[in-house]
């Protein structure tokens, strides 16, 4: 067991049952470090496209795909509700605070609407989770895409308070310490401090007291139970947390398109979150934001692609799932499970006669 294993957590550089941010500061490898400087200094090598339409996108897809990742990696529980939350969180900025549609938004303070937008958020995935901890396996993708579903089609058909098909437009992120924070280089700073401390967040809860039963219960929930972990609370809680990072996301998403509407919640919105988890990797939270930014590229370009073959520009929905279908069929892992494998085959010996690596685990 993950909780009772002390070996395991001192090869991992943390005291058993216990982490603390300077250890995790520490165990930060240098690529790592030279990432952060290159996204640090990305203004200036990017134009405003790439930062604003690329990396700000892939910033807000990938914390609410994060949330799904620590629900389904650390908890076991694949959950196809976090679009969901992250269009309520959307809504609730849009009709707590101004938007286009002023008979309907209120216009709170931002230092009042926006915690309770993420409060409200997460205590709608608490319910959920509530509901949905019942489940197992494929049950709890059905119902969590049942409750998808049923969101999507209320607030198409609710005008007193979602106004309908339409939506809210307008929503733009208050001006704070007088910044427009909707400029492409101020909003790529913002998404990016939100995402590292979303990714943060993460690692940590993962890594502490909380965490570690989750994954004992992810492993072997009838142990746990036995233990004495309440195996149902746990669960819930994993909901809620999983709620706040969506909510977080969802935030950004509607300030990055100025707009939220019934289709921000579409079963195709809901879809396009577990594939961009799946294509990053389920096994670590850098996943998401791999998939995010692999899934915005393709997104973005795969129009001009098929363009240049002379195929419609419609159609590019067509490359994405192709290249998701490649990446399960060759790498269950995603995209994070191909470099492992890449820099486990370079670490391999190599044979003087053949050229070729010898098999064997790694050295």
């Amino acid at each position: 067991m993950a909780l009772t294993d002390k070996s395991r957590d001192q090869r991992a550089g943390t005291p058993s049952g216990s982490a603390s941010w300077p250890d995790l500061v520490m165990s930060i490898p240098a690529g790592w470090w030279a990432t952060g400087c290159i996204l640090l200094i990305m203004p200036a090598l990017a134009s405003d496209f790439w930062l604003f339409q690329v990396f700000g996108w892939s910033f807000c897809l990938g914390i609410i795909a994060l949330s799904l990742m620590f629900l389904a990696g650390y908890g076991g529980m694949v959950s196809l509700i976090q679009m969901t939350v992250a269009a309520l969180a959307g809504y609730m900025v849009a009709i707590l605070g101004t938007s286009g549609v002023q008979q309907i938004s209120l216009g709170l303070p931002w230092w009042l609407y926006l915690p309770l937008a993420i409060l409200i958020a997460a205590a709608f995935a608490t319910a959920v989770g509530a509901l949905a901890v019942r489940t197992e396996g494929i049950y709890t993708i059905m119902i969590t895409l049942a409750i998808a579903s049923a969101f999507f089609y209320f607030t198409r058909q609710n005008y007193e308070i979602f106004n309908g098909y339409s939506g809210f437009n307008l929503v733009v992120p208050p001006r704070v310490l007088g910044i427009d924070w909707r400029q492409p280089t101020a909003f790529y700073y913002l998404a990016l401090v939100f995402a590292a401390l979303c990714f943060l967040a993460v690692v940590y809860v993962a890594r502490s007291p909380f965490g570690l039963a989750l994954q004992g219960i992810r492993d072997n929930p009838r142990r746990m139970a036995a233990m004495g972990f309440n195996v149902v609370a746990h669960r819930i809680a994993a909901y809620g947390f999983a709620g706040v990072i969506a909510a977080i996301g969802g935030i950004l998403l509607v300030w990055q398109n100025t707009q939220v509407a019934a289709f921000t919640a579409g079963i195709g919105a809901v879809i396009d979150i577990l594939i961009i988890a799946v294509i990053g990797g389920l096994r670590r939270p850098i996943g998401p934001f791999v998939g995010a930014f692999i899934y915005v590229l393709l997104g973005t370009f795969s129009p001009d692609v098929l363009s240049a073959f002379g195929l419609s520009n419609e159609r590019f929905k067509l490359l994405i799932g192709l290249g998701f279908l490649a990446m399960v069929f060759f790498s269950p892992d995603g995209a994070l499970g191909l470099w492992d494998r890449w820099r486990e085959a370079r670490r391999r010996p190599v044979d003087p006669l053949t050229g070729q690596a010898r098999p064997g685990s790694v050295p």
